[in-house]
C-alpha cells in the first residue's frame, strides 16, 4: 500500500467571529477551497455557565451541509425544522442545509468547557433546494476503530473506513473519523483514490511521511496520488480525519449561504429575509 504524500501543512491562523476567536486553516491564503470542503473552524474557549447569550444565537444557511465534531462540552442545536437536541463531547450533529433553514447552537447547561470543529461541505447543485435535515450523532453511535497497538482510538461518523461504516448518510461520499491517539501509535487508513483528502491536528504532533511532520493548529493536506494516510502520533494527539469525493462544480460562497451562482446568493438572501427558511425563536 503506497502512503499519499504531503501536499501542505497550514496553520490555522486565529480570526474573531463577532465575541468568538476561532482558528481557520480553510479557506486561507494557503488553500481558498478544497473540493467538497468549504470551510474549518476550530474553537476552544472558556463558558460562562450563567450567560444564556453565549454560543451563537439564531442565524440562517443554505445550500451546504454544516456539521460540528464536539471535542469537549455539549452544544444544544435548536432550529426553524422544530429540531431540539443537545450533542455532548464525542458526538457530532450534522445538518444538510438544503433550501434553507435557521438553527442556533448554544453550551449545553453547565458546561463550562466547549471545543469543536465546524466544517462546512459541500453539496451538489441538484440537492442545494432539497428540504433540510438533521442528524444528532453521539459517540456510542459511532463505531470505533483501533490500531493494531491499540494507541490509535478512530470513531467513524460518516463514509466507510476500514470495513466499518458511520450513521450519518452524506448527500456525496465523505469519509470523516474523530481521531485520539497516544505517543508512539501508528496507522494506515486508507483513502479512495478519487478522494480528496486531510487529517486537522487539535493539539500533540504526528508524521505523515519523511519529510512531513505537523504540530498542533495545522491542516495537513494530501495529495491523490496514494492508496492512503500513514499516522504516527509523536505526541498525544487529537485530530479530525476526512475525505471525499469532489463534486466538481463551481460554488459562490456568501455570508451563511453556498450555491453556485452569484443570482442564488441574492435570491438566498431574499428568501431569508421573508420568512421563507423558517422562523426559530428561542426558549
Amino acid at each position: 500500500m503506497k502512503n499519499r504524500s504531503v501536499s501542505a501543512v497550514i496553520y490555522a491562523s486565529q480570526h474573531a467571529m463577532g465575541s468568538i476567536l476561532i482558528r481557520q486553516p480553510l479557506p486561507s491564503q494557503a488553500l481558498d477551497y478544497f473540493d467538497p470542503f468549504i470551510l474549518l473552524h476550530h474553537g476552544n474557549s472558556k463558558v460562562d455557565p450563567d450567560d444564556r447569550d453565549s454560543g451563537v444565537g439564531p442565524h440562517p444557511h443554505r445550500g451546504f451541509a454544516p456539521v460540528s465534531f464536539l471535542f469537549k462540552g455539549g452544544i444544544h442545536h435548536r432550529d426553524s425544522r422544530g429540531n431540539n437536541k443537545a450533542v455532548m463531547a464525542g458526538g457530532t450533529q450534522w445538518m444538510n442545509a438544503g433550501m434553507g433553514i435557521i438553527h442556533s447552537e448554544r453550551p449545553v447547561e453547565g458546561t463550562t468547557e466547549m471545543e469543536l470543529i465546524q466544517m462546512w461541505i459541500n453539496i451538489p447543485a441538484k440537492n442545494k433546494m432539497d428540504a433540510p435535515s438533521y442528524f444528532p450523532v453521539a459517540k456510542e453511535e459511532c463505531p470505533e476503530i483501533l490500531s493494531d497497538d491499540s494507541k490509535i482510538s478512530m470513531r467513524i461518523v460518516s463514509g466507510e473506513i476500514l470495513g466499518k461504516k458511520g450513521p450519518v448518510p452524506s448527500l456525496t461520499p465523505v469519509n470523516s473519523a474523530m481521531i485520539h491517539a497516544e505517543a508512539g501509535g501508528c496507522l494506515f487508513i486508507p483513502v479512495p483514490s478519487s478522494h480528496h483528502a486531510f487529517v486537522y491536528l487539535l493539539d500533540g504532533q504526528i508524521q505523515s511521511d519523511p519529510n512531513h511532520t505537523a504540530d498542533g493548529l495545522h491542516m495537513i493536506v494530501y495529495k491523490e496520488d496514494g492508496d492512503g494516510i500513514y499516522f504516527d502520533a509523536r505526541k498525544n494527539t487529537r485530530a479530525l480525519f476526512m475525505s471525499g469525493e469532489p463534486i466538481g462544480e463551481k460554488i459562490f460562497a456568501q455570508g451563511p449561504f453556498v450555491m453556485n451562482s452569484e443570482i442564488q446568493i441574492m435570491e438566498a438572501y431574499r428568501d431569508y429575509r421573508m420568512g421563507k427558511m423558517g422562523i426559530l425563536i428561542e426558549e
